[in-house]
This record gives structure tokens, sequence and C-alpha cells, in this order.
């Protein structure tokens, strides 16, 4: 093993911030290795837990009261009986607490509790504030809220700290205590002590570490230090190089920046930056960064926050000159310096490449330099910060010294929040009933003078998007006299506040906190309880994260996913979803792992056959030429995918079967030699690994598909090339056998000889069938399960499912642990539970159904929760939410394995169950079922199979001796729900729908949700056909009780969609009158999307809350900027809004209060009649370009019986209107044209 003669606390493993004082006395060997330093920090970490507090004398403890004297701060030591056997403060305190100096700066890596000795006096929840002088407090925080205390006054409850900390004095802050007594604690405090290395720099000084040749040239570095700031900008460390190199690290904004730049040339294109989104770093408090960089890859780590990256460039070593800087850059006007502010504040065990740089410096060793100076020990700054809790209630009211000898009055005071908004100041003048107010609004400072009419803005604060605190180093406000106080119909401020100066004079905050100065409420004071609720970021696939002081939401725009934390995958999973959807042939993106971590990627789905292909093409479509390639120096041509190769194997294994064409043709080129069989061309699969079979499934074979087929030209040898003539040759294969698709690699050796040549091409990655759709299980018996590896679900989780049973009720599901659980039930006939606890108490959502459950048809669920919210869904019923408890404990902490059905006491399912995924990875239960007793794998049944019995959304019902499709969902009608339904509608012709009762768009989405969050309804799906002449025309209108209305219309130019009072957008329809699919989505998008099938994205800016009717043709309604001329004069066919189908609706239940009919409604063939003429191909140009013949037949006979027809067909095929001149005309005319067809 190599030996490693640097500091041994440079190898501890984490980062190396501090060593224990026995470290330097027992490990000074500079032939330390690296096993013995790894173990005796472990063994050290594991000895970390000594008692701290039971030998500490009296003065160490204070509080905030007493309740007398036997019932004093020192009398809190754990299993102790002093006194009144423990500490309890006055009933009148209101801010009680217990603090405990440690004496020196200590490790700290659990704490006890305990209530007071017999008696009913014990504190069930607190908060623990630690601090290095006494003063400015932090809040340890656990990731899920408050520490648990006790729940008796004996037994000792040990909360381990999940991070230890280091500090000097401790605060425990009782929340909530015994209700039927009061407020009792004994405290004990584990850890060690700790050795620091500390050095204080003043904003003008730094220290200079010197090589010993005139420059350093690393391939790795490590960099380590622990460093509190008094301000938000200030540069850490800095080195450069003559040749362009740097490294520079720098606090910006109260956020830790690293500039790295290796042997580039200086441009700042080169320049590699790492931005972590830690903020708050300049809260006066100590951070830890570790820095570890090998070659290019770099890993930062700020407070155990890490972020990865590689730098740009080439370069794989830093070269640095002479020196490294640390706290400043001496000399103004070096290169690769972004921020020229020293840093202001304290750093400790500062370690360089395991060189301890500030016991070099404190023992004036000649390779540091002092610039300025440099102390070392840590001042503490006397601040004093208070935290205003509430928005709606914190204030605090100081009376204002004694006025300056020039009058009138100044505050001048530092703050930090979150909030866009809140009040900061109010002074009542005199004379007169004038009030001045300084507020921040929309992120920026605002004063006013009420009852004046002046009001002027002043400067700006920060940004607006909140990804970052509001901050203000000096604010500073003249006026004319009396007190300053918060308290207004604008929010309160709700931040924290230091250094508050009136009149010039500083504030005594020890003195409010006694109640010997002013008054306040909902005020906390010695700490600034700020927290940025955005660390770790819990907005999933890298969506932005934004804040307020209580919630933080999650901007989803961009990344592919819904929600209020970005979990769902607004694309379906496969192609085969996308058809059993309604959809047809075209480019879609799919997502493979749902919610899972691989995104989604665009494919083709080939819907015209029976089975439904995904076609995944690659970057070398076209055959590709190979000349002059031997063995020695062969052809390469690596394939590029659309989809990452995480995904194709996604694709791939979800699929039922998947084949690539491989076409070589030949000429004098051989794929194998003749002699010994070894391949002289061969490709590479999807994991690198070279395969020599040319065709089939079988992939020990060495053969050509012409060999296994038996068909080759020379049936002496495997392949077609192999005879190596003179003649052309070919060699065509169809790889299918899935664990080595796709191919990634093509490799040719032998077209070297006079005379050889080589052409060959890889089609592209075709898969069909989604293996799970139709996965199911049977169960027979309640106590029957299957069981399933412990569900992943601490932060967020869903699951989905369809079911069908006869039982009244049943587990579906449920996975538990110590104390949480998760669990999806039938709880009743017509009701589905989603339950669960995070250890906030048992949550229930539950759906009810209007029908019966228990029908023996498939019905489907999906459940979520997240830090947020819970979500339920069973078919097409109201989505049901339920939000998550702020601040509550956020991770479910599950152990037991997955159950499918029920191993605990609950009644067991009896049924089907089929396509469970679980946080996008579906589960295999047919292959679990077959070893499974009670359990059967598949699902007998006409509906179970994955044919599609029922079209356009017709839902298949199980009958005792076949099937019927239930086409009330439906646009359609028949048997099969495959007719259209069409009215002919004139001038005066309209239907309004009105919902049942009001259909939000956020499907009943509190209104504390996220305003960017997407839901996953806020996309609504409208599709329709119509045949018109006329232009102008209203096609739709929706409109909701908020009086907000988006019409489609067929404008001059195009098809419009038009809100009022919002926007107006366009989508050009090239082709003409006919439209037979149109979708319009709601969620913000950049612009329309169209392709080949004239599906349209209609994007509206604007949220449509409450839907209360949607209205086809004359527009009744009397509303700004919808025009009744654009009335509509034509066919409408197969009208589908979501699941509701209005036209269909007016035709069957005309007597329905729900329906309105004004003027002539005649129910027409025509949709069909233009549906089999143009058989909805007039719109895929690109596929009739390409093959017009397969155009219905009907189409077809018409061409022939008309040529001068086709003729214009094929010359303006994009322009529909110039074909049909009215819509009118045109059922005669197809008409005529059918009847010369059949003639």
């Amino acid at each position: 093993m190599d030996t490693w003669t640097l500091n041994p606390c440079y190898l501890y493993r984490t980062s190396p911030v501090g060593c224990p004082h026995t470290f330097g006395e027992h490990v000074k060997s500079p032939d330390v290795t690296l096993t013995d330093v790894v173990f005796y920090f472990s063994v050290f970490a594991d000895n970390c837990n000594a008692p701290l507090v039971s030998s500490l004398p009296h003065s160490s403890f204070q509080s905030s009261s007493q309740s007398s004297v036997g019932y004093a701060a020192h009398n809190a030591k754990l299993n102790r009986r002093d006194g009144a056997g423990g500490w309890s403060p006055m009933v009148t305190d209101q801010e009680p607490w217990l603090q405990v100096d440690l004496r020196e700066q200590m490790e700290v890596t659990a704490v006890s509790t305990q209530g007071r000795y017999d008696s009913w006096d014990w504190v069930s929840g607190f908060l623990l504030l630690y601090s290095d002088s006494g003063r400015a407090w932090k809040q340890y925080r656990q990731e899920d809220g408050r520490i648990v205390g006790n729940v008796n006054s004996e037994a000792v409850v040990q909360n381990k700290l999940s991070h230890p900390v280091r500090t000097r004095f401790l605060r425990f802050v009782p929340l909530d205590w015994n209700p039927s007594g009061w407020m009792g604690l004994r405290v004990e405090v584990y850890g060690c002590s700790y050795k620091s290395y500390v050095a204080d720099f003043d904003g003008r000084s730094s220290l200079l570490y010197r090589f010993n040749q005139k420059s350093m040239s690393t391939v790795k570095d490590v960099i380590s230090l622990r460093f509190k700031s008094h301000q938000m900008e200030g540069v850490l460390l800095h080195g450069e190089g003559q040749r362009g190199d740097y490294i520079t690290l720098e606090l910006h904004r109260g956020r830790l920046d690293l500039y790295l730049n290796l042997g580039e040339a200086l441009w700042r294109r080169n320049i590699s930056v790492i931005e972590l989104s830690v903020h708050l770093l300049d809260d006066q408090h100590w951070h830890s960064v570790h820095m570890e960089r090998f070659n290019r890859q770099v890993n930062l780590t700020v407070d155990a926050q890490t972020s990865s990256f590689q730098t740009r460039g080439d370069g794989h070593s830093l070269d640095v000159d002479y020196e490294l800087s640390f706290g400043g850059i001496p000399l103004p006007g070096k290169p690769g310096t972004f921020l020229r502010r020293n840093f202001h504040g304290c750093m400790e065990n500062l370690y360089y490449n395991g060189i301890n740089v500030v016991d070099l410096a404190k023992r004036r060793k000649p390779q540091i330099h002092s610039v300025g100076n440099v102390t070392f020990s840590c001042s503490q700054p006397q601040l004093v910060s208070c935290t205003f809790l509430s928005s709606s209630s914190s204030f605090l009211s100081l009376p204002p010294p004694r006025p300056p000898a020039s009058g009138g009055f100044s505050a001048r005071f530092q703050l930090r929040t979150w909030n866009p908004d809140g009040l900061l100041l109010s002074l009542q003048l005199h004379p007169g009933p004038q009030t001045l107010e300084l507020q921040v609004s929309g992120g920026r400072l605002l004063l006013g003078l009420h009852g004046s009419g002046r009001h002027r803005s002043e400067a700006p604060t920060g940004e607006s998007e909140r990804e970052q605190p509001i901050r203000a180093e000096r604010i500073t406000c003249r006026a004319a006299d009396h007190l300053y106080s918060s308290g207004s119909p604008i929010p309160s401020f709700q931040g924290c506040m230091q250094l508050i100066f009136i009149n010039g004079q500083p504030m005594n905050l020890s003195l409010v906190q006694q109640g010997l100065l002013g008054n306040y409420n909902e005020l906390q004071l010695d700490t600034c309880s700020i927290k940025d609720r955005c660390l770790p970021n819990l907005c999933e696939h890298s969506a932005r994260c934004s804040q307020t002081w209580t919630s933080f939401s999650c901007d989803c725009s961009g990344t592919g996913y819904s929600g209020a934390t970005c979990h769902n995958s607004i694309y379906e999973s496969s192609c085969e979803a996308y058809k059993l959807s309604g959809s047809s042939s075209g480019f879609y993106f799919i997502d493979p792992d749902g919610s899972g971590p691989l995104g989604p990627t665009q494919v083709y789905c080939n819907m015209t056959e029976k089975k439904v292909w995904t076609v995944l093409s690659h970057n070398s479509s076209a055959p590709v030429t190979v000349q002059s390639s031997s063995l020695q120096k062969p052809h390469v041509m690596r394939l590029n995918y659309s989809a990452s190769a995480e995904q194709l194997r996604a694709i791939v294994s979800g699929s039922e079967q998947c084949q690539q064409e491989v076409v070589y043709s030949c000429r004098k080129s051989r794929l194998f030699n003749t002699r010994d069989g070894s391949p002289l061309s061969w490709w590479l699969d999807r994991d690198g690994e070279r395969r020599s079979y040319w065709g089939g499934f079988l992939p020990g074979v060495q053969q050509c598909s012409c060999s296994l087929e038996e068909n080759c030209v020379d049936m002496n040898y495997f392949c077609n090339c192999d005879a190596d003539t003179d003649a052309w040759a070919n060699d065509t294969g169809v790889l299918s056998y899935k664990d080595h698709l796709p191919v990634s690699q093509v490799v040719v050796g032998d077209t070297n000889r006079t005379g050889s040549m080589a052409v060959y091409s890889v089609g592209p990655l075709r898969c069909y069938g989604d293996k799970s759709i139709w996965n199911a299980a049977s169960f027979y018996q309640e106590s029957s399960y299957l069981y399933f590896p412990t569900l992943q679900a601490e932060l967020a989780s869903d699951i989905s499912f369809y079911f069908k049973t006869s039982a009244p009720s049943g587990v579906f599901l449920e996975n538990q642990g110590l104390k949480d659980f998760i669990r999806v039930e039938l709880s009743s006939p017509s009701a589905v539970t989603f339950s669960f606890d995070v250890g906030n108490g048992p949550a229930v959502l539950a759906v009810k159904s209007h029908l019966p459950l228990n029908d023996r048809q498939w019905h489907y669920v999906r459940a979520e929760r997240n830090v947020k919210e819970a979500s339920l869904q069973v078919d097409q019923l109201p989505l049901r939410f339920l939000q998550a408890p702020a601040d509550g404990h956020l991770r479910l902490r599950l152990s037991s394995q997955l159950f499918v059905g029920t191993a605990s006491q609950q009644r067991g399912f009896l049924g089907c169950i089929r396509s469970l995924t679980v946080n996008g990875v579906a589960f295999d239960l047919e292959e679990r079922a077959r070893m499974t007793p009670g359990v059967s794998s598949g699902c007998p049944g006409y509906c179970s199979g994955s044919s599609s019995l029922c079209h356009n959304r017709g839902r298949c019902l199980e009958k005792s001796n076949g099937y019927v499709c239930d086409c009330s969902q439906s646009a359609y009608g028949g048997t099969t729900c495959n007719q259209e339904v069409s009215v002919s509608f004139d001038r005066e012709s309209s239907v309004t729908y009105t919902f049942q009762e009001p259909f939000s768009v956020m499907q009943n989405r509190s209104s504390q949700a996220s305003s960017v969050s997407t839901d996953s309804r806020a996309r609504e799906d409208v599709a329709f056909s119509f045949v018109t002449s006329q232009r102008p025309a209203m096609l739709l209108t929706v409109s909701t009780f908020s009086q907000q209305y988006i019409a489609v219309i067929l404008a001059r130019n195009g098809m419009n969609l038009t809100q009022y009072p919002f926007t107006h957008r366009s989508a050009m329809l090239q082709s003409g009158f006919l439209v037979t699919a149109l979708l319009f989505d709601l969620s913000p998008l950049d612009q329309i999307d169209q392709d080949v099938h004239r599906k349209y994205t209609l994007s509206s800016d604007a949220e449509l809350i409450l839907i209360r009717s949607l209205t086809l043709g004359k527009v009744t309604s009397k509303c700004s900027g919808i025009k009744n001329g654009k009335r509509f004069i034509g066919c409408l066919s197969s009208i589908q809004f979501n699941h509701v189908a209005p036209l269909k609706a007016a035709l069957t239940n005309r007597g329905s209060s729900l329906i309105t009919i004004r003027g002539p409604l005649v129910q027409s063939n025509c949709g069909a009649l233009a549906e089999s003429t143009l058989s909805k191909t007039v719109w895929n140009v690109a596929e009739i370009n390409r093959n017009f013949s397969k155009i219905t037949p009907n189409l077809h006979k018409v061409t022939q019986k008309l040529p001068k027809f086709m003729e214009i067909v094929q010359k303006n095929i994009k322009n529909a209107h110039d074909v049909f001149k009215n819509c009118l005309k045109l059922q005669n005319f197809v008409q005529n044209c059918l009847e010369h067809g059949r003639n």
C-alpha cells in the first residue's frame, strides 16, 4: 500500500474540518497509511459520545426564568434530583429556554432529555439552538422539523444528531409539554473535544502560501475549511499561473462560487464555474467546504450539499505560480478575478493538499506570509438578531430616543427575508394624520407617505424570483418624529432584522426581551430563524425551486413533468399507451420510466399495423460505402440514437419484441475468414460487446440469414458475401435478440483488395408491445398476496394500477415500517382509499363513485404522495388532494416488504390487478404469481387481452357470454364506439353543455399550491371534426364562472384561440376546411406545435378555473370579445371534451337540463361522408407524397374517374380550400364521385 506523507487530518474521508486533541498525540508519524487513518477515525467517531454536562459547574446553566430557587437551571442535569428535580420556568414566561455553556468549543453528537423528577412536568418537543458566543444563535435543523422529547418525567429520550455540531453554547427551547402539567427538563449532551486552528480576517488581510519552487503543477487537489463570514461577498481562495490556469473560491451574495481554469487561454468561455444553490452563507455561523479535484473531475461540498462537474477544455493539471492566497487577493488587477472584495470573517482548519495553512501561519513558518492584520482567534461580533415569525401578527414597537438637534427622525437596520412583500416600518407623524410606511413590495423597497398623496420608490434589494433571500446591508429612512412600529393592512414583515438604529442610537434588543424597552409580539430574539426551503432541492427532475418564508414551490416548465414537486411525467410511457388513449401514428415523446430519472425521448409511433411499433432512428440511416479497410485499419461507424443508452435499455426491456435490420451488400468483401471462421466485420451491441452474427435471435450462431433460411447462393458458405465473388452479393438480416439491441457500432475490415467494396446500412430500432400494460395477476384467496422489495418512497412515490373485482372491499397493496405505513384499498363497493403515515399521524384520501366499483370491470387507480401533497385518482372521477402539514415530517420510512394484497389483519383482495407501476417501474405480477399459492398469472375475461375491442375511449364491459362496449364516455357511437356522431348547423344553431358542478382545471387544488406547479389535469383535450364553407366561423366556446372565455375560431388566416380577457394565439391551417383532429392545451407553452396529422396545441397564459359551460355554434351569451357575427354554418362531428361528448349528449338527451339547444339541429352523416371521402389522409401530406396509393379505395376510385380532380389534389394538396371551394357543394360533389366510382 502507498504511504501518505500528508497531515493525517487531510485523510479523513468526510470533510476534514477538524481533528481531536488526541489525534496529534497518537498519530504524528509521516508514514501513516490511509488504512490506519480511516480506521483511527472510525474508532474515534464511534467514541465521540462522552457526557459533557454532568461535570459542569452551576455557572454553566442559564434560563429565561425559573419558577423558584428549587427549579433553577443548574438543577437540570440528567438523572439528578437536586432542588425540585429539574428546571421549570415561570408560568408567565412566554419564551422559555434553558441554556448550557460547555466552557469550550466541543463536537456535539447527541442530546438526551428527561422530565422533572417525580412530577407531571416534561417537555414533549423542543428546538435546539447553538452558538459560539451565546449571543448569535442558530437552530439545529432536522429534516423532519422539531426534536421529539418525553412522554413522562422519568424515561430518558436520546436524540442522535444526524450531523454533529461544533459549538460552545446550547439552548433548549420548549415547544410542547404535558398538557396536564407544566414544563420540566433535565438534559445531557454527548460529544467530544474539538481541536480548532482559527484565523481571523478583517476584510483587508490575507494569508499567502508560497511554494518552494516557482510553479506548482497538480493533477489532484483537496481543499477543506470551515468559515463564518460577516459579509455576503469575499474571496476565500485564489491562485493563478502564467499560462492562464487559476482557481478562485469566493462568496457572492451569500452563495459560494468556484471558478476553475485548467491550461486554457484566458477567455471567459473556457472558465468552469460551479455555483452551489446553498444560500445564507453570510449568517455569521460556521459552514464547511470541501473541494476535491482529480484531473478534470471536480466535487464541491458545502454543508453536506455536493455538486459535481467536469472542467472545460482538455487540460488536466492546475499550474499555479509562486503562491496561493487565502482571504483575499493582495494585488489588484490579477486575471481570473471576478470579485475583488476580501473575505471578512474567520476560517478554521484550513487545509490545502494536507497542509495546515493556519497552523503554519500561527507558528510563523517561512512558507506563509501574512498581509494585513491576521489574528488567530475568532472575534465575536455583538450582533443580536430578531425574527418576525408571523406575517399577520408580528411586530416590534420601540419608542424613539431623543431626536437629533436638527430635528426629524431616522431609522437604520439590516434585514433578510424570502417574502417579496411585507411592512417594515410604520410611523405616525405629528402634526396631522400622515403615516410614513416603509415596505418590501415585489422584492423592492418602497417608501410611502400616506395622507399626503406622495409615494415614491426606493432602492432595489434583491431578485424577484426569490431564488435568493432579499437582503439589505443598510436601510436608512428619515421622517418627522414620534415612534417606530409595525402594524398595517399591508402584510407584516416576516424575516430577520439586526443592527437597528433609531435617531442614530442602537436599540438594545436584550432590554426588549427583558420587557424594559418597547413591546413586541410573535418575535424570536437572539436568532435569525430564516430557513432555506430549497436546500436540499425537493423539486424533482431538475425543476426550479422558489420559496417564501413558509413554503417552497416548483417550476416544472421545460422539464416534461408536472405536479407540486414535478414528479409526474406529462407523457405516456410507450406508443402502446398512446394508441389506447386514441392517438394515431406520429412522432411522440415517451417517458419509458414514468416518474423515474430517465426523462422523455422522442420516437415515432407507427400504428398503421395491428402491432404498434416504436421506432428510434440514429445518425446513419443512409447506406454507407466502404473501401480500403482492413483488420489493421478497419472502418468504424458509431451509431448515435435519439435516446440515451439508459432510455434505450428501458424501451427495449419494456417491449415484447425488438428488431433491427442490417443490410450488407458486398463485392469481394467477406464477413468471415473462410479459413478459420474468424470475423472480418462485426458490430457492437448496446453494452459495447463484439457480435458477429448477422440475423435472427440466436446470438451464438456466427451465420447470416441465408444460412438460417437455407437459401445462400453458395451453400458451402454461411453468408452470401463469404463466397468472395466479383459480382455483387447481399446479406440482409433482422437482429431480434433483445439483450443485444440496439446496434451501437459497425466495424468493416475486408475491403482493401483490388475491386473490393462494401455498402451497408443499419435500420432504426423497432420495438412493439408494452409488457406492463397487460401484465396481470388474479387473487382467489383473501389470505394470498404477492411480495416485492420495500417501496422506495421516502420523499415521493406514485402507485398506479387497474383492478376489477366483485368483492365489496379488500387491500390492493400495503407497505409498513416501524410506525409509518402506506396502503391503497377498496374500502367499500364504491370507494377507494389511500392512507399513509409519515410521522404526522394517519392521513386518509378517499374517492367515492356514484356507481359501484366492484362491477367486474376494469377501473384505474393512481395514488401519489410527495412532501407537499398527496393525491388519489380513480377512473375519470375528480382528483382528490390533501396538503402536507407545514414543517411536518417529510420522509416515509418503510421497512417491510411491499405486499400486493395484504399480509396483515386487513381484508385481502379478491379479483384481478394489472399494469402495476410504482415510481415508473413496472412490476412483473405474472412471474411472481406463478410461484404463489392462491394467485394465478393473467386475468380471465374478454376485456383482459391486449387487443382493443372498443375504440375511441369506449369501455369494454364483461358479460357472462361475451362483452359490450360502453360508449358513454366517447364521442362516437355504434357497437364498438367507432361510428361518428355528426350534426348539421345553420346560422342560428347552437348547443350548450352545462357541467353538473364547477369543473376545475386545477382539480380542487388548494389555493396555497404553487402557481407555477403544473398539475396533471392542467391539459384539457378537445377533439372534433368539422366541414364548413364560411370564414370566419365560431367553432367552440368555453366559459367559466369567473367570466373567462376561450373560443376556437376558424379565421381567414387559420385557426385562432381567442381568450377573453386575456390573449390571442393562432394556428395556421394550410389545408383548408376539414379538421379531423384538433387538440388544445391550456398549459403554458411558448409556441404552437404541429405534426403531420394536424394536431394542434393552442396555448393559453391564463388558467381556466371552474369551467361552467361549453358552446358549439352560435354564441348567445353577451360577453365582450366574443362576437356573435362569427356564426358557424356546416357540419360538426365527434366532439370530445375530456370525458364529455357534448354533441352526442345533445342528440341522446334532448330533454336534459344540462343541454340547451337553439335553432335547428339535424343529425347528419356529413362527418362520416367527409371522412370516407378523404380518409383523413388529406391532412397527412408527407404520407400522401410518399405513397398516394395507400389512400382508401373510395378516394382512389374517385381519382381514377376524375383525373382533373386528381391533378388538383396532387398540385395543391396543402391547401384543401382550393380543392373544395365551399363545403356545401362538397357533399353533393363527393356523392356524385362515389356514384361514378361504383359505376
